[in-house]
């Protein structure tokens, strides 16, 4: 079935809702798990007799390097596995079902969460972060595939910045509900912070698979009318090499790809490793460190209605290699920063260019791949495994500089944090020679 042939059932406005609805579900994990109350918890527990030093697999290793090595061993197995997978799920036309299993995956782990409680389940709440990382990046390749089978073209920068603002209200939410019970335990009746803080995680992955309900109900199931027959899984690789091939007819897409690995690897890295900064570097209190997240969020919002206009005025590509120098200068500031209201300012930076940048460059991947395609998802796991194999050499590289240029008085954070606006430049200089009007300019 062609593309033509589903043409009546985009933009509807209820599938469009059940969409958004994805990011509202995921997005707690991405805040409350990997950016605030997950990694300063994780601190505050992974101490080896008041030293950041901890004994695993035989190695002592700091506990921040430790996390950061753990979160790139999650991305580097998605990257591994999502291509055939996207293969398998163009191959069947069943997306959903392939966007399903990762939802459960993710959620379940969250909740596995609640039993790491010290030092000696270490193990545990590693192997349940990285199953829930594993869960979130595998499902996004299946959710972000749906964009271009539901709205037309001149909408997909709208809809995916709707997208990522509908997240930051809902993490919000509940990083809000997550406050109030970490902070008035005894009332909820919860012995310690601790035990508040572990009902959390339940929480977020409660929340997670029941929002998710909702777009699994609303979502298109098998938009082409695919009728698999044979061994899917060999089927499916040889959806994913058709992908590959028509890749060396797509100059601008394969440019745009090599762009987004670089400037994704600094914006990823300081979504997932910001907290620590703030922990070790400027020595910041927790509730400190939750008031800054929650100011990404909120403007994070805002950043991505805000530069998804802009696009719409004067194309993907300027609004993008605006939000690249900012973030140039973001990198730069976070190296000589000493003070908690220079953090806040530039978290405040950080916002308007995080919400931005994420809903634009998946509105900008959309737009170029083949209007005629069929293989959406195959496509799309290109696009993930980018993204995946970045985080991981964004956060190895963050870890390691950190590692290797730490002193006793000193963390090396703020060399790993000058070194990401590398990244960032090379993006910039590479998003310049994509030269397709689809990017460039506005739609007529």
């Amino acid at each position: 079935m062609s593309v033509i042939s589903i043409r009546g059932e985009l933009n509807n406005p209820k599938t469009v809702r059940a969409w958004y609805m994805y990011d509202w579900a995921n997005s707690v994990y991405s805040l409350v798990i990997t950016t605030a109350i997950f990694p300063i918890y994780y601190k505050s527990v992974a101490v080896n007799n008041g030293s950041d030093q901890i004994p695993f697999l035989g190695f002592t290793i700091q506990n921040s390097v430790l996390y950061s090595y753990a979160l790139s061993f999650s991305f580097l197995i998605v990257a591994a596995i999502l291509p055939l997978l996207s293969g398998a799920a163009d191959y069947t036309g069943n997306k959903k079902a392939f966007m399903k299993f990762f939802v459960w995956m993710g959620s379940l782990a969250c909740m596995g969460l609640y039993f790491f409680d010290s030092l000696n389940t270490l193990w545990w709440g590693l192997f349940c972060s990285v199953i829930a990382s594993i869960g979130y990046s595998g499902s996004l390749v299946f959710y972000d595939a749906f964009l271009p089978e539901i709205v037309t073209e001149d909408r997909y920068d709208k809809t995916s910045a709707r997208g990522y603002s509908m997240g930051y209200y809902g993490s919000v939410l509940l990083m809000i509900v997550s406050l109030i019970l970490i902070l008035n335990y005894s009332a909820f009746g919860f012995a310690n912070e601790g035990l508040a803080t572990r009902f959390i995680f339940l929480l977020v992955g409660i929340w997670w698979i029941g929002f998710s309900f909702i777009p699994f109900n609303f979502l298109p199931d098998n938009p082409f009318n695919r009728k698999p027959t044979g061994n899917i899984w060999s089927k499916g690789y040889d959806e994913l090499i058709k992908v590959w091939r028509s890749l060396k007819d797509q100059p601008d897409l394969k440019r745009y790809l090599l762009a987004f690995f670089f400037y994704n690897m600094g914006v990823q890295t300081v979504m997932y490793l910001s907290t620590l900064f703030g922990t070790d570097v400027l020595k910041m209190k927790d509730d400190s460190l939750i008031q800054i997240l929650l100011i990404i969020q909120l403007v994070g919002a805002v950043g991505a209605w805000l530069f998804a206009r802009l696009s719409g005025k004067l194309g993907n590509r300027f609004a993008l290699l605006i939000m690249l120098v900012v973030w140039i200068g973001i990198c730069i500031s976070a190296y000589f920063i000493t003070t908690e209201y220079q953090f806040y300012a530039l978290a405040f930076v950080v916002g308007m260019v995080m919400g931005g940048i994420q809903s634009l460059s998946r509105a900008t991947y959309s737009k170029l791949i083949p209007r005629q395609t069929e293989d959406h998802a195959s496509y799309f796991s290109f696009y993930d495994v980018t993204y995946n194999i970045s985080i991981v050499m964004g956060t190895f590289s963050f870890g390691l500089i950190n590692q290797l240029t730490s002193t006793a008085n000193d963390s090396g954070m703020r060399n790993s944090a000058l070194a990401l606006a590398l990244f960032f430049i090379i993006g910039l200089v590479i998003l310049i020679t994509v030269k397709s009007k689809v990017i460039r300019t506005p739609l007529s």
